[in-house]
């Protein structure tokens, strides 16, 4: 594959993992966010575990940092397959750890959680993803 090939899959297996991410969310959210919640008490607690969840992602974010900058070292050398095989990886890590958030709100629709702690842990998820972009200057 040619290096814009292979940017181009990243980019959208990008956007696959963040409909993954958010897409839970949303429909859990559609199809029970008017139905009566089970323990209404735990609906801070699960806010509490969505925002704690978002700093899992400063390790994972570590990784894909260093190996961001193995590739972009290893550009036009023999190295260059095997970097962007570990990037993808570390990243692929990475995006699921930052779908922690998205994932722990849906599960919070059952205890009752409101819409704008829901809307926070998105917004939580995809300013995590945002920082997992492949960025332009690499390649």
């Amino acid at each position: 594959m040619t290096r814009g090939q292979v940017k181009r899959r990243l980019s959208f297996n990008w956007w696959q993992y963040l409909a993954l991410a958010l897409l839970p969310l949303f429909v859990i959210n559609l199809l029970f966010g008017r139905a009566d919640s089970l323990l209404p008490v735990l609906a801070m607690p699960f806010f509490i575990a969505g925002v704690a969840s978002m700093f899992l992602s400063l390790r994972y974010f570590h990784g894909y940092k260093h190996a961001l900058i193995a590739t972009s070292e290893a550009l036009d050398t023999a190295e260059e397959p095997a970097a962007w095989i570990t990037l993808a990886a570390r990243r692929r890590t990475a995006l699921l750890v930052a779908a922690l958030p998205a994932w722990i709100g849906a599960l919070a629709v059952f205890v009752g959680l409101e819409a704008v702690p829901l809307f926070l842990l998105a917004l939580s998820t995809l300013v995590l993803f945002y920082l997992y972009r492949i960025p332009r200057q690499l390649g």
